[in-house]
């Protein structure tokens, strides 16, 4: 599919070559970026809708399912459903000689379009699905681990390690953990070492009293009931009461991936100089790979506002969720999807919302109202036909589980996007598949910005 663009003195025309042959809006993502003037959208010769532009701003072209939305900066101002054989004339000004119109895909977009899922959170879904509580009586589960033999540790952001056995949460922490947990911060991630079977070592994210988050790696006693600090990797990474990630996993190339926060500090995302608004890859041992996009260094991803989810596609792209500013520079919302590769930027806080730019990628999905997203997996489970090959994403503040199908084939195009349980368990923090092939989810209801019940927080296992 190819984007044409016929510049005279006065006019500049932009239309789809395809659309001459098919009449069908194809699935497609196009930025237009002006110096000035203003933009008509016109069906067939018909006027439907303008907007005007100013230096800098970002004009787009989106056809996603047969739905034609013209954005401009991320908010969309006319959606129609008609063929777009010529979809846009752009009237400009005669000063207006430098004005570039680029396929998106080659001014950084990692992917085909960028679903704007304008009002609400996502539809109800449709599939007959439970969540049944396995344990409670927790205090804000951020993370779960599961261990050889049934063993799951689940840590506390108040700084506890805990085991769960049989179902039978145990009355004493595997370990405590001194934490600077104030707000967002306190302990969050963890994920075994890869050779964990044989070394019982895994690591842990947390924020430290002395006010910086830290990698640590630890090792677990043979009976799982305790252990003990193993070694340090990493240290310095910018803490506040907000913003400061802390999803850790372990990569199909089995590698340590790590998720930090901005924090609160919009300009770190895009300063190579700080660890904080990244996705960080380390070996397991602590050290660098040698094929990091940046030698030297842990970065992996830039651009990152607050991660809490990570996972993978069959092919090894990362699929990463971002949280939406919640009042920085004037924006609010937009909580977005993305699927990158080594050395991407996700833009913070350069773009925002379904915006693109040179070397920065587009999302495959932003919400405009706040979700906020907690953790997410791709669903390879059996339990759950319906679901086997969909992102599960945990919401904060919407308090329900999002389920996203996209297709591989089409750039990680969103095909679908629904919700379950809506309202029914409140926030909901860690999603992960188990080695039963089950579903397990986190409630954050005792976070302070929830209701904790005389239950406290539980782990749910989804199934029919």
């Amino acid at each position: 599919m190819n984007f044409t663009a016929i510049e005279t003195t006065l006019l500049r025309v932009a239309g789809l070559t395809h659309a001459f042959l098919d009449p069908t809006p194809q699935n497609i993502d196009f930025g237009i970026h002006l110096q000035s003037g203003f933009a008509e959208v016109r069906e067939n010769g018909v006027y439907r809708a303008d907007t005007t532009f100013v230096t800098g701003d970002v004009l787009r072209i989106n056809v996603q399912s047969g739905v034609v939305h013209y954005l401009k900066n991320g908010d969309v101002f006319y959606t129609s459903s008609a063929a777009p054989s010529f979809p846009l004339f752009l009237a400009a000004a005669l000063a207006d000689l430098g004005a570039t119109i680029t396929d998106a895909t080659t001014a950084g977009s990692s992917r085909l379009g960028c679903v704007l899922v304008e009002s609400g959170i996502s539809p109800p879904g449709s599939v007959p699905v439970r969540a049944d509580a396995v344990v409670s009586g927790l205090e804000v589960p951020w993370a779960l681990a599961f261990l050889p033999g049934g063993d799951i540790l689940v840590t506390e952001r108040p700084g506890r390690v805990r085991l769960l056995r049989d179902g039978v949460l145990q009355p004493e922490p595997v370990a405590t953990i001194p934490t600077g947990e104030t707000g967002e911060g306190g302990l969050m991630g963890i994920a075994l070492h890869p050779a964990f079977a044989s070394n019982r070592l895994f690591f842990l994210y947390y924020t430290a009293p002395a006010g910086s988050n830290r990698l640590d790696r630890w090792q677990l006693s043979e009976d799982h009931a305790s252990a003990v600090f193993e070694s340090l990797l990493l240290d310095g990474i910018p803490s506040s009461p907000r913003h400061n990630g802390g999803r850790l996993r372990i990569g199909p190339d089995g590698m340590l991936y790590v998720g930090t926060g901005d924090p609160g500090t919009a300009d770190n995302s895009q300063d190579p100089r700080t660890l904080a608004g990244k996705g960080l890859r380390l070996r397991p041992d602590g050290a660098v790979p040698a094929d990091n996009p940046f030698p030297g260094s842990p970065i992996f991803v830039t651009g990152v506002r607050n991660t809490q989810g990570l996972d993978w596609t069959d092919d090894g792209t990362l699929a990463i969720t971002d949280h939406g500013p919640t009042g920085e520079l004037g924006r609010t919302g937009h909580d977005e999807l993305n699927f990158v590769r080594a050395g991407a930027n996700l833009g913070w806080p350069t773009i925002y919302g379904c915006e693109g730019g040179a070397g920065l990628v587009t999302p495959a999905i932003v919400w405009r109202n706040a979700v906020p997203p907690g953790g997410m997996a791709i669903y390879r489970g059996s339990s759950i036909p319906e679901w086997t090959g969909s992102i599960l994403i945990g919401s904060l503040g919407a308090q329900r589980l999002v389920r996203v199908t996209f297709d591989p084939a089409a750039g990680f195009a969103v095909t679908s996007h629904e919700s379950y349980f809506a309202g029914q368990f409140g926030r909901l923090r860690e999603v992960i598949q188990g080695p039963d092939g089950q579903l397990y989810v986190t409630t954050s209801n005792c976070d302070g910005r929830g209701t904790c019940g005389a239950e406290g927080d539980r782990i749910l296992r989804i199934s029919r």
